[in-house]
C-alpha cells in the first residue's frame, strides 16, 4: 500500500487512478496525517465492497469498544450490575 498525498493526486492524478484500477490501494494524506483509503473498485463490484468496507469499520469499532470495556474491568460485571448502569444511564439522559 502506498501513501499519496493531495498534492501527488493533484499532480499525479491519471497515474494513481490507473494504479487504483489495477488493485492497488493508497492511502491519501493531508499534512502528513492518513484522511482516506483509496481503493480501486470495479462498478460491478461497487456494492459489495462498500458493504464489507462497512463491515470492518464495524468491527473494529466493537473491537475497540470491547478492549475499553475490558482495561476498565467492565468486562466482568454481573447481569445485576449490567442492568443498574443501563438505569444509571437512561435516567441521566432523562434528566
Amino acid at each position: 500500500m502506498r501513501f499519496v498525498t493531495v498534492r501527488d493526486l493533484r499532480q499525479r492524478g491519471k497515474e494513481i487512478w490507473k494504479e487504483l484500477r489495477s488493485g492497488e490501494e493508497a492511502v491519501l494524506t493531508h499534512n502528513g496525517s492518513p484522511v482516506a483509503l483509496l481503493i480501486g473498485v470495479r462498478e460491478e463490484d461497487l456494492e459489495e465492497t462498500l458493504r464489507l468496507v462497512r463491515r470492518a469499520r464495524a468491527e473494529a469499532a466493537v473491537s475497540r469498544m470491547r478492549e475499553r470495556a475490558r482495561q476498565a474491568g467492565l468486562d466482568r460485571l454481573g447481569e445485576e450490575e449490567i442492568e443498574a448502569e443501563i438505569r444509571a444511564a437512561r435516567q441521566e439522559r432523562s434528566s
